[in-house]
C-alpha cells in the first residue's frame, strides 16, 4: 500500500528541526526567518506558536523540566519557558555561546544523543538567498555541565544528525558535500571518530541537497532531500537508495517519526522565493502514514 500523505500544519517561511515529545504526543518545530517556535497536537489539530528574538534553529524540551526547551538562537543556545500558547515564550538564560570567531554564523540541525548530549552544528552567514560563506560552521557536543566540544570544523552547513546504538554509529551531513557521514560513536562518552562516506547524492542521479535526517528500528535512514521535492529511504551500510517518496513542496527541509506507535513521518518543509514563488502547500508540516516502519523515541536534552 503506497504512503499517505497529509499537510497537518499552515505554511511557515523555514520549517526546521522538528522534535516529537512522546509524553506530549505532540511535535514541536521551528520556523528559522519568522523567527518563531511551534507546537503541533494532532490529537486537537492545534497548531501554536511564539515568537523570539533572533533567529531559532532548533526546539528540544529538558529531561525533568516540563515546559523548558532548550533552543538554537543564532550562535547561542538557551532555555526557554513555554507552555505552548500562543506568544508565551520566555528566554530563561543562556547555556553556550559558540563561533565567537565567525559572529555572522548561526545554529542549524541539533538533536540530543541516546544519553542527553546536545549535539549542535553550525553554518556560514547566508548572504543571499541560498549563498553562504563556505567552511565557517562546525559540530559541537554541549554536555549536561554546559561544557562545549568542537567535535568537527570547516562545514558549509550541518545537517543530518542521527544514531545507531546497536551498531556504534552516528550519521551527520555536510549539506554542500551531496553525501552523508557515518562516524563511529562511542554512547559513554559522546566522542566520534572514523569519519567515511555512506552515500553519495551523485551515485544516484540525485538532484539538491541532504537536509535533515532520522532513522528508523531497521537502521535505514529517512532524508529530507531539499530542492529535491522528496523524502528518501537509504541504507546506510550499503550505500542503497531503497525509496523515494514524493513530498509536494521543493524544499523539505527535516522529517522524524511520531505519533503513538512512532509509525508516522513528520515532515518540515520551506516556502523560500529564491526567485520563484512557493506557493501552498509548501512550507507545511505534512504527516506521512503507512511507510510500515518505526522510529525510536527523540531523546530530550540532559543538563544540569
Amino acid at each position: 500500500m503506497a504512503p499517505q500523505l497529509q499537510a497537518v500544519t499552515e505554511p511557515v517561511w523555514l520549517g526546521e528541526g522538528p522534535h516529537w515529545d512522546h509524553n506530549e504526543q505532540a511535535l514541536y518545530f521551528v520556523s528559522i526567518f519568522d523567527e518563531t517556535i511551534h507546537k503541533y497536537v494532532p490529537e486537537t489539530g492545534k497548531h501554536t506558536r511564539s515568537k523570539l528574538d533572533g533567529k531559532p534553529t532548533f526546539i528540544i524540551p529538558i529531561e525533568g523540566k516540563k515546559h523548558h526547551f532548550v533552543v538554537g538562537l543564532d550562535r547561542l543556545v538557551v532555555e526557554i519557558q513555554w507552555t505552548g500558547e500562543d506568544q508565551t515564550a520566555r528566554l530563561v538564560r543562556t547555556v553556550a555561546e559558540v563561533d565567537q570567531d565567525n559572529p555572522n554564523n548561526r545554529f542549524n540541525d541539533a538533536k540530543a544523543d541516546p544519553r542527553g548530549r546536545l549535539f549542535a552544528g553550525t553554518m556560514g552567514h547566508e548572504y543571499e538567498p541560498g549563498k553562504f560563506d563556505l567552511k565557517k560552521g562546525s559540530l559541537y557536543r554541549i554536555d549536561p555541565d554546559g561544557s562545549v566540544h568542537r567535535l568537527e570544523s570547516n562545514i558549509d552547513i550541518s545537517n543530518g544528525l542521527c544514531w545507531d546504538l546497536q551498531r556504534s554509529a552516528f550519521y551527520f551531513a555536510d549539506s554542500f558535500e551531496y553525501t552523508i557521514r557515518r562516524y563511529d560513536y562511542d554512547v559513554e562518552t559522546g566522542s566520534i571518530a572514523n569519519a567515511k562516506t555512506v552515500f553519495k547524492y551523485s551515485d544516484h542521479g540525485l538532484e539538491g541537497i541532504v537536509d535533515g535526517m532520522t532513522i528508523d528500528t531497521d537502521g535505514n535512514l529517512w532524508v529530507a532531500n531539499f530542492d529535491g521535492r522528496q523524502v528518501l529511504k537509504i541504507d546506510p551500510r550499503g550505500g542503497k537508495l531503497l525509496q523515494k517518496i514524493p513530498i509536494p513542496a521543493l524544499q523539505v527541509t527535516s522529517v522524524t517519526f511520531g505519533g503513538p506507535d512512532l509509525d508516522q513521518l513528520y515532515v518540515t518543509s520551506a516556502s523560500m522565493n529564491r526567485g520563484e514563488e512557493q506557493l501552498p502547500p509548501c512550507g507545511s508540516t505534512f504527516r506521512l502514514d503507512g511507510l510500515e516502519v518505526k522510529g525510536h523515541p527523540n531523546v530530550n536534552v540532559r543538563l544540569q
